[in-house]
């Protein structure tokens, strides 16, 4: 049950994952501009596949309509947000109906039609050559199932050898069938931009940018804590494996590389690839007041709003629903404390490979 926090949670404090967002605009600005928007009047249709509750999109979004209406005022627009099935849907449309005060709610822009699919983006989600363009910023890392438990550690970033080809090799099958899906989905001249978290080729990953703690191993020392002071049991410390995969950017290009791989043979060329770190925002404004307590309160609910339900989930069902609750708590409250107490040394840079790839 993979699941960003609910109820507007995760946009409201995930201030990095909108300013990865933002840079990935760029991209889908330049491929529209390059894109014929009067070769016909269908709907032009665009996805942002792993939405959430769509607020870290929302200016991205309203960023292409302009652009598609500088071109052309008249053309229909829809825009359809994907994510799981246990997604909070409900949070993503009061977003898009009721939730700015300054401006028209994106649901209710003239001629734009919004719409949600609880679906993978492992599966094919739009019917054949009808998706114009593709959008997903820090979703792809997750991948379609779990190759297997992590021995003594929380993330495959810290995983043995063999654990960690494990990861790696239902990586690269995840993402051959997400390019693949795309490409029966997108029409000719369609286009995906995808912001996807990586190992850069400095071996700089998400949260482990040479600035203080590594985060997954701080994860780490505390579940394991929580094991050790029988808090939970040995099988619920293992059980706490990241279904994640971090990329390189080799791993990234390889099915563009060959001209008969099955993915180029399904029309997608490769058009831009790089790599960008983005400053932790929390860490930069403690920089700016100083107050380790102000700090830790914004630092870790961004940290929670896409971690809990791993750690959650990882809990004997045994457990009552208070009492799983009650653990994890004390779990974040444990890293809020050491926040507290050391907080130039907490930060949680993003470290992204920026795509932009086509369908001839």
């Amino acid at each position: 049950m993979i699941a960003m926090r609910g109820m507007g949670y995760y946009s409201e404090n995930t201030i990095g994952a909108k300013v990865v967002i933002d840079t990935a605009g760029d991209l889908a600005v330049d491929a529209l501009s390059r894109m014929n928007l009067f070769q016909s009047n269908a709907p032009f249709e665009i996805a942002d596949f792993g939405a959430a509750d769509g607020g870290t999109s929302l200016d991205l979004m309203r960023c292409l309509i302009k652009s598609i209406r500088a071109a052309n005022m008249t053309r229909p627009i829809t825009i359809t947000y994907t994510d799981l099935p246990q997604n909070d849907f409900s949070a993503l449309f009061r977003r898009l109906h009721f939730h700015d005060d300054h401006v028209t709610p994106l649901g209710h822009e003239p001629n734009v039609y919004t719409f949600a699919s609880g679906t993978t983006f492992y599966r094919q989600i739009f019917p054949e050559n009808t998706l114009s363009l593709g959008f997903s910023a820090t979703a792809m890392h997750w991948l379609s199932k779990q190759p297997s438990l992590i021995a003594d550690h929380v993330h495959a970033t810290g995983a043995s050898f063999e654990e960690r080809e494990n990861f790696r090799r239902q990586a690269a099958t995840d993402w051959e069938t997400i390019l693949l899906t795309r490409a029966r989905e997108l029409v000719s001249g369609g286009v995906l931009v995808l912001a996807n978290f990586c190992i850069d080729e400095q071996g700089r990953y998400l949260g482990a940018t040479g600035n203080g703690v590594n985060m997954f191993n701080w994860f780490t020392n505390h579940w394991r804590k929580l094991m050790n002071d029988g808090e939970i049991t040995e099988s619920e410390y293992h059980n706490a494996t990241f279904q994640q995969h971090y990329r390189t950017v080799n791993e990234f290009t390889a099915p563009f590389d060959d001209e008969n791989s099955s993915v180029r043979r399904a029309g997608l060329v490769l058009e831009h690839v790089s790599t960008r770190v983005t400053k932790c925002p929390y860490a930069a404004q403690f920089r700016e007041h100083g107050d380790a307590h102000v700090f830790a309160k914004a630092f870790i609910p961004t940290l929670r709003s896409w971690s809990e339900s791993t750690f959650f989930n990882a809990l004997d069902l045994t457990r009552n629903l208070t009492e799983r609750q009650t653990i994890i708590d004390r779990f974040y409250q444990a890293l809020e404390n050491d926040v507290i107490v050391a907080p130039k040394d907490y930060s949680m840079d993003y470290v992204h490979c920026f795509l932009s790839i086509i369908k001839q």
